[in-house]
């Protein structure tokens, strides 16, 4: 197999509190994809310091932030680190993403298919979940889950989520980078609709696979397990949902489908998660926070 595909593509994988050994099997199976590897980490122990001394993984660099700038802020300072190195693509991973050997391969080539591509990503197994998640988009006023109907088929989507996307350079610098007031959550859902609104199409590729897990431990109603994910998280969720809402570039059809889910998980959260006062507490405060425009970390 030809090695080709991996020219001028950096990998940017972004570490907060990392379990070290899935870290570990994270750069054994994308080393070989990729001309480099830059971790970018969000403040983690030491013990990262001292792991990154003794492994025997080359090719990787570590940037260490020194404290928890969020998602976005690590994102962006490893697409500069990629850009500093004369990278054509940037692949953003998490740092409990696995990706297939043949991954990167995958995206490339539908990279240089595809008409004005912003971004491609692989199709991505969850193994808490029953099935491989389905693309999303929004056609109209009705959201369109895009199962994959063949191995060779390739999906335009709005958006995709960051691990696993393989963007080119020159989107990045089109597009801009990414939104680092949203600290984390809607950061590629953000990304992904300003990059529409600059002419560029997102790809969901479904040969192209990588194993992900999306959330805490998922909750489970009539017979599905709805991901779940702490207060925290929610406060950002809908805080930067919101915000998004709120830009007037973004499809108003767009606005009223997402914000109709937003209202659904609201209910369902407070409902079911548990402690329900603190979700519910946390998604109220977001919501109010993204109206005055609050923004960055809490």
């Amino acid at each position: 197999m030809t090695q080709s595909y991996r020219a001028g593509v950096v990998a940017v994988v972004v570490t907060f509190q990392p379990a070290l050994e899935v870290l570990k099997q994270l750069l054994y199976a994308l080393v070989p994809q990729v001309t480099s590897v830059v971790i970018v980490d969000n403040g983690s122990h030491s013990d990262l310091l001292a792991w990154d001394s003794e492994r025997d993984t080359r090719d990787v660099e570590l940037l260490r932030l020194g404290e928890n700038r969020g998602i976005a802020a690590a994102q962006n300072a490893g697409i500069q680190w990629a850009r500093n190195r004369g990278a054509r693509f940037v692949l953003l991973m998490d740092q409990d993403s696995i990706p297939a050997p043949d991954m990167v391969e995958k995206l490339v080539s539908t990279i240089s298919e595809q008409a004005s591509p912003a971004t491609a990503g692989p199709r991505y197994l969850d193994e808490r979940q029953d099935n491989p998640p389905p693309f999303i988009r929004i056609r109209g006023l009705r959201l369109e889950r895009c199962v994959c109907s063949a191995e060779e088929s390739v999906v335009p989507v709005d958006y995709l989520i960051s691990s696993g996307c393989l963007i080119p350079m020159s989107v990045l610098d089109k597009v801009g980078g990414m939104r680092d007031d949203f600290f984390i959550d809607y950061v590629d859902i953000e990304w992904g609709l300003r990059a529409r609104h600059h002419g560029f199409q997102s790809y969901g590729v479904c040969s192209a696979h990588m194993q992900h897990s999306l959330g805490d431990h998922p909750i489970e109603f009539f017979g599905k397990n709805i991901p779940l994910h702490s207060p925290l998280r929610h406060y950002y969720h809908f805080r930067n949902a919101v915000l998004l809402y709120k830009e007037p570039w973004v499809p108003l059809n767009w606005k009223l489908v997402d914000g109709w889910r937003l209202c659904l998980k609201y209910v369902f959260y407070s409902l079911f998660a548990k402690p329900r006062m603190a979700h519910l507490r946390m998604m109220t405060l977001g919501v109010w926070h993204g109206l005055v425009c609050k923004s960055g970390k809490f």
